[in-house]
């Protein structure tokens, strides 16, 4: 019998998660240890979709001088690179998997299209959805948002550099509470910088349960599969 508390989740990677220390580009270590842990929580039987977001080699605000649809898709086609290492490191491990892309770039990935994915995750490969929504003006926390209510994901897990939802900044002020339960609509209320508010309303909307735990340590992405009370449930 499995040990997992979800049969099908949303996993959402910074691109900076990727990058460690060095803030930039692909640190082998790290991506190899969160995809160790990926492993683990699909030897435990549990469907998983990935979302990568691409801030360790473009972010919009880097384009601050540039039209900013093209500022969005250089940050689209950032995901892309990530998912393709995401693709080599867990087939490394000999896990299964598919990268599929919001835009179309089919000598490397496939198109995203809801029925592959959801077949793709029925057959345990892991699936990841690169280049967003697709569109400029969105972030990857509404890919994210958008992907786990498209493929039925029980839940969101949000892995972060910080460990949980704080009502400030813990590392700017030493008052900030830390919250281990809160609502979509105490965060929209707010204004907390867990998901941008358009990704909170989306899961607000269709009652998509958010964890938000660091991914410092990888370990707590197979913790929180199994049910452990890591970090901050959103509901």
């Amino acid at each position: 019998m499995s040990e997992a508390k979800y049969k099908r989740i949303l996993l959402k990677l910074s691109g900076e998660a990727l990058a460690g220390e060095n803030k930039t580009g692909v640190y082998a270590d790290v991506i190899g240890s969160i995809c160790d842990q990926v492993k683990k929580v699909v030897d435990l039987g549990v469907q998983v979709g990935i979302v990568v977001g691409g801030g360790n080699f473009w972010r919009g605000k880097y384009g601050h001088q540039m039209e900013r649809t093209t500022s969005d898709y250089m940050g689209m086609l950032a995901t892309a690179m990530n998912g393709l290492a995401l693709q080599d490191t867990l087939e490394a491990r000999g896990v299964k998997t598919r990268l599929q892309t919001a835009i179309e770039m089919r000598q490397i990935a496939e198109p995203y299209i809801k029925r592959k994915a959801i077949k793709h995750l029925e057959n345990g490969r892991v699936v990841i959805f690169a280049c967003g929504t697709g569109n400029p003006y969105f972030t990857t926390d509404t890919a994210a948002a958008l992907r786990a209510a498209e493929i039925d994901a029980e839940v969101i897990l949000l892995a972060k550099t910080i460990d949980a939802v704080y009502s400030a900044d813990p590392k700017v002020d030493p008052n900030a509470v830390r919250y281990d339960k809160i609502s979509y609509l105490d965060i929209l209320n707010q204004d907390l910088k867990v998901m941008d508010s358009t990704a909170t309303s989306l899961c607000r909307d269709n009652n998509i349960p958010l964890r938000v735990f660091a991914i410092a340590e990888p370990e707590n992405i197979v913790k929180v599969v199994k049910g452990e009370n890591i970090g901050t449930i959103v509901e």
